[in-house]
């Protein structure tokens, strides 16, 4: 792969349910290009399509046709398998709800993407502990869940999707269950994230003060793109 081949590309992609007079087009012939170290906010309104945007982007589901390019190949061709392989070694996933396992550590939750990867014992240990320092835990990586406030359990969250150094952050709503105060935390954390090692984040969110940390602003109406906009051309 090229370095200025784009990260991520959407050719004319459209999504579909349904058959007939029940047809609903979620995405409409969509075109977009992501860049690695972008960090990019997707809104729109509910049923605008950006959660069906966000699906494809984390090769979770496939377009109706068109192209999906990730890292110069065609995700959307592949099957689930392959599509599974390419998602759980390039592509992290932070959501709203945390996703966190109850009954087990930090340490233990930011574990869980290195097991299913078969890394020993000693090293995901020791991985786990840097990806929890680089979220600002240090000290807490005994703590359960239930022992964290909601805005340290999102950094659990983001520490477990970091901790395979995915080239891709893909966040839903990362911000939707936190106080204001929690809310700029996080988004700082991402920021410097992507700013400090390059991670290119992708974000769903429909709070335009959490839009605002992105460099650019993809707004979707009715499967559409209504407005692509980057950061410097909304000062």
């Amino acid at each position: 792969m090229m370095a200025d081949t784009p990260l991520l590309t959407f050719r004319d992609v459209w999504k579909t349910y349904g058959t007939g007079e029940a047809q609903v087009h979620a995405l409409a012939g969509v075109d977009l290009t992501i860049r690695r170290g972008e960090f990019v906010a997707i809104m729109g309104p509910s049923g605008s399509g950006k959660s069906t945007s966000m699906n494809i982007i984390g090769c979770l589901d496939t377009p109706t046709r068109g192209v999906h390019g990730f890292l110069g190949i065609d995700a959307g061709a592949l099957d689930r398998s392959r599509r599974a392989m390419l998602r759980n070694r390039y592509i992290g996933f932070v959501f709203q709800g945390y996703n966190l396992l109850p009954r087990t550590t930090a340490a233990e939750n930011v574990e869980l993407p290195l097991i299913y990867r078969g890394v020993p014992g000693r090293e995901r240990r020791e991985l786990a502990m840097q990806a929890l320092a680089q979220v600002g835990l240090q000290g807490r990586e005994s703590h359960t869940p239930a022992e964290l406030s909601g805005g340290q359990q999102q950094r659990v969250a983001i520490a477990r999707a970091i901790v395979t150094q995915p080239t891709l952050l893909v966040a839903d709503e990362p911000t939707g269950n936190l106080d204001t105060a929690r809310t700029h935390e996080i988004m700082d954390l991402l920021t410097s994230l992507n700013a400090e090692k390059g991670l290119t984040i992708v974000m769903v969110t429909h709070e335009a003060d959490v839009a605002a940390y992105a460099d650019r602003i993809v707004s979707f109406v009715d499967g559409k793109i209504a407005s692509d906009t980057a950061r410097m051309e909304t000062a």
